[in-house]
């Protein structure tokens, strides 16, 4: 059996913890798409998650940017990247918000991590997921990492 590993974040600082799981996609998925883990896809990422919500969609606009996000990470920090990679992106519209799960390869040598130095560089992507999805967590095991968030209105 795969070892697995799971974290879940508070999302919002001062926001109140509530039970933090993944809904599974299948109850809610509005769509998905895999693309080679390129830089040059993470804009058919973004594209993907802006045309299945609409433009109008109260959570568009702040998914879309947490996505770019999580699939930056999956380019640079994962499997995915080395050659024939691939980055799933699986969007679900809940009655009340979006989930938006990003799966790669996994990491023999890294799980997602939070960076809050505002003088790094880089590391910036997880910092914005936490401070504006209602929630988010990650699951691992030996052949992926799913990184997921959920966002309100």
């Amino acid at each position: 059996m795969a070892a697995m590993t799971t974290h879940r974040g508070s999302g919002r600082p001062g926001n109140a913890v509530r039970p933090q799981t993944a809904v599974p996609v299948s109850q809610a998925e509005r769509g998905s798409l895999t693309i080679d883990a390129l830089p040059k896809n993470v804009r058919r990422a973004r594209a993907f998650v802006a045309e299945v919500l609409g433009p109008d969609h109260p959570c568009a606009e702040v998914a879309v940017l947490l996505c770019s996000e999580l699939v930056t990470n999956a380019v640079l920090h994962s499997h995915s990247g080395r050659a024939g990679g691939t980055v799933t992106v699986v969007v679900a519209d809940l009655k009340a918000s979006v989930q938006v799960q990003v799966i790669d390869e996994g990491s023999a040598s890294s799980i997602p991590v939070v960076r809050a130095d505002n003088y790094a560089a880089d590391g910036h992507g997880l910092f914005l997921v936490e401070n504006l999805a209602e929630q988010w967590g990650y699951e691992c095991d030996e052949a992926a990492t799913t990184v997921w968030f959920r966002v309100v209105p």
